[in-house]
């Protein structure tokens, strides 16, 4: 891999400039699609529609859209130097990123029960995103992110660790309450309770969005914080589409609950 790396690039100068350029790009995709996602909720799901293409089993949707996120940092730590992991800044936030897309991958799709199928359009947007983003992170972290020798004790790097750990307990936690929902045999939706479900309709895109600002904060990287912007652009509207849906769906919803930042929105 590292040939074909050196063959595409000529230089590390020149692959670090486009590790930040695409930075930069996913930064600006993120503004277009918070202004695309004014007017079209993100296509999957209780939004699904055959407008974009054909249905792809939730399960099989899930674990190859986010199998790249997972596989790609696999083989650039395995099939190259990674000489920046000897540093133990860049090992933590690392296996922080390589922790979120292990479970994502190779453990919550298997959990799901029933669940819609995914349109072809939102699948391959998916599997491409987490290509992109999982060589941008790993590859910056294993090759290129400098730290200070004491950044694992500074306030920074203790704090954002800490963030991105509550955001993977809280989307853990909330993935299983709306996965319990329903009993064996029942369909439909309904109304999830408990956790932070109390004060927002959507906690576990509340725990992803704590959870990579956390990253982004430990990381110091323009790598880090496109990533969390993007996640945030996504996740707070969809949250908000969710948020609206259960109001008009459900008479009894609980009016003070927030879409996705307790007390706050």
């Amino acid at each position: 891999m590292g040939d074909i790396l050196h063959n595409l690039f000529g230089s590390e100068a020149k692959e670090l400039q486009f590790l930040n350029r695409l930075s930069y790009v996913m930064i600006f995709m993120g503004m277009v699609t918070f202004v695309s996602l004014l007017f079209e909720n993100v296509p999957y799901g209780r939004y699904s529609n055959t407008k974009y293409g054909f249905p792809v089993n939730a399960k099989l949707a899930w674990f190859f859209q986010e199998l790249p996120a997972f596989v790609v940092p696999l083989l650039l730590m395995v099939g190259m130097s990674g000489a920046k992991l000897s540093q133990l800044p860049n090992r933590l936030l690392f296996l922080m990123f390589f922790c979120h897309y292990a479970q994502r991958s190779l453990i919550y799709p298997f959990l799901i029960r029933g669940g819609k199928a995914t349109p072809f359009t939102s699948f391959a947007l998916a599997f491409v995103f987490c290509t992109i983003n999982g060589y941008m992170q790993a590859r910056y972290l294993s090759h290129y992110a400098e730290y200070p020798a004491d950044w694992v004790v500074n306030s920074q790097f203790i704090s954002g660790s800490m963030l991105w750990l509550v955001g993977f307990l809280i989307n853990l936690h909330s993935d299983h309450i709306l996965r319990n929902l329903r009993k064996p045999g029942e369909t439909g939706y309904k109304v999830p309770v408990g956790g932070l479900f109390e004060y927002v309709s959507s906690a576990n895109f509340f725990g992803e969005i704590i959870e990579w600002t956390g990253f982004a904060l430990a990381g110091h990287s323009v790598q880090s914080a496109a990533f969390a912007f993007f996640t945030l652009v996504v996740l707070t509207s969809r949250a908000g589409a969710h948020h609206r849906w259960y109001l008009e769906k459900f008479e009894d919803y609980p009016k003070s609950r927030k879409a996705v930042i307790p007390f706050i929105y």
